[in-house]
């Protein structure tokens, strides 16, 4: 079951192209992965209907606001009305940016995600250089970004 679990979780993303996409957030704003460049993001695929991915959500708000060098974006894998997510959101509040995706056209660069939820890393040039699928944690994730020379 551990090496299963670590299968899921652990996916060597090792990528050197750059990535990006543009998305509409839940207002009228408009979100590009390029405007990111210079942080740490994570770019996490989630559902409503998702229980691990509810259960994401205050752990990476906690760490989309306690450290500067990273940004938490959260991709809304789904067809629902943006009023039912700003209703979902009022029970699982998220500090960070809600992103909608188009689950017939998602982002070309990062693909559709296999299962959900999955969370990208984008380094700071822009370069996806981790994935994992399945449930993250943000130790998982300052982790292996403390550990990058």
């Amino acid at each position: 079951m551990k090496y299963l679990f670590a299968v899921l979780v652990l996916v060597a993303g090792c990528a050197s192209a750059e990535v990006d996409f543009e998305l509409p957030g839940l207002g009228s704003e408009v979100h590009r992965l390029a405007d990111y460049r210079g942080q740490w993001v994570v770019v996490n695929y989630w559902a409503t209907w998702c229980k691990p991915c509810r259960k994401e959500i205050p752990d990476l708000s906690e760490l989309h606001d306690s450290r500067e060098d990273i940004t938490v974006l959260g991709l809304a894998f789904e067809d629902t009305a943006v009023a039912d997510f700003e209703l979902f959101l009022e029970d699982y509040p998220a500090s960070y940016p809600i992103l909608l995706v188009d689950v017939y056209d998602p982002p070309a660069d990062l693909g559709a995600p296999r299962v959900l939820p999955t969370t990208h890393l984008v380094d700071g040039t822009g370069r996806l250089v981790q994935t994992w699928l399945g449930p993250v944690t943000s130790q998982m994730i300052t982790e292996w970004i403390d550990e990058q020379p």
